[in-house]
């Protein structure tokens, strides 16, 4: 991480779990490629890329969005994670070591930011989005198969804390996935979305198709708080159709109760063109 003493992560398969790693110094600009990459230089770049978004209007326009969200969803955010923290006997709960606001970030679909201009402007983007939901860098896990072939996700990620989950121009597939995993009353106001705008997805579709395939949106589209996130003309192809998306208890009382029953996990048997490459079913 530039200008700190904290290196964030990348998510590690081993053995069919999930776990944590320290970004290798030899990323690969896609599965199997043999060419290493200038760590330093990447650093430099990501540095300056930080530096050059920290100064744009657009940016000041999120970080005021994301504060005012987190502060209403949990008055404690942006506090000092170490503040009352009460680490308890080894194996305890780990969540009170932690405020009540966002404790977590996972990020999906980043790319190679070490050749991918865009991919570079999007992680130059999380890191001030940590740095000013104050969320530590090593709670911060990244996905993409891009970094090795395990690291595949779906999105079927189920959380038991406030989790912000950062999915820049991610396909409807892993939305919904992710949507289908915490779909209950419970589990879904823990999420916050930075992402593609579920409202945008909604107008982009037939209905009937998006009822068929992404029931998930579909139902999340009508109970949701959505805020479009302002991107410049010069980052269309980075930013754009970005929303900050939450879930208020509240809300989710909109749905029927015949809504919150058994869940079926998405199978997509009419989306040939789905985005995401399937493991096959779990639970």
């Amino acid at each position: 991480m530039p200008n700190s003493g904290e290196e964030w992560q990348v998510a590690r398969r081993r053995k069919g779990a999930g776990r944590k790693g320290k970004i290798p110094h030899t990323a690969r600009h896609e599965p199997g490629h043999a060419d290493a990459v200038d760590t330093d230089r990447t650093k430099q770049r990501i540095t300056e890329t930080m530096a050059e978004l920290r100064c744009a209007d657009f940016w000041l326009e999120w970080r005021d969005r994301l504060t005012a969200v987190a502060k209403a969803d949990f008055p404690e955010v942006g506090g000092d994670p170490a503040a009352g923290a009460d680490p308890g006997p080894e194996g305890g709960d780990r969540a009170r070591e932690l405020p009540s606001g966002t404790q977590e970030c996972v990020c999906y679909g980043l790319g190679s930011f070490s050749s991918c201009v865009t991919a570079r402007y999007q992680l130059a983007m999380l890191l001030l989005i940590l740095e000013s939901l104050k969320i530590p860098m090593e709670r911060c896990s990244v996905y993409d198969p891009v970094f090795s072939s395990g690291e595949m996700e779906e999105g079927k990620r189920a959380v038991s804390r406030p989790t912000l989950f950062y999915l820049m121009h991610c396909g409807k597939a892993l939305y919904n996935n992710l949507l289908w995993k915490n779909w209950s009353r419970d589990a879904l106001p823990l999420l916050t979305i930075i992402g593609n705008s579920f409202a945008g997805i909604q107008d982009r579709m037939i209905q009937r198709e998006l009822q068929r395939d992404y029931s998930y949106i579909a139902h999340a589209v009508c109970v949701c708080e959505e805020w479009p996130l302002p991107c410049p003309s010069r980052l269309l192809d980075t930013f754009n159709d970005t929303a900050l998306i939450t879930f208020k208890p509240c809300g989710l009382c909109k749905l029927p109760q015949s809504t919150w029953g058994e869940a079926p996990e998405p199978q997509y048997q009419h989306c040939p063109d789905l985005e995401i490459i399937q493991r096959g079913p779990q639970r």
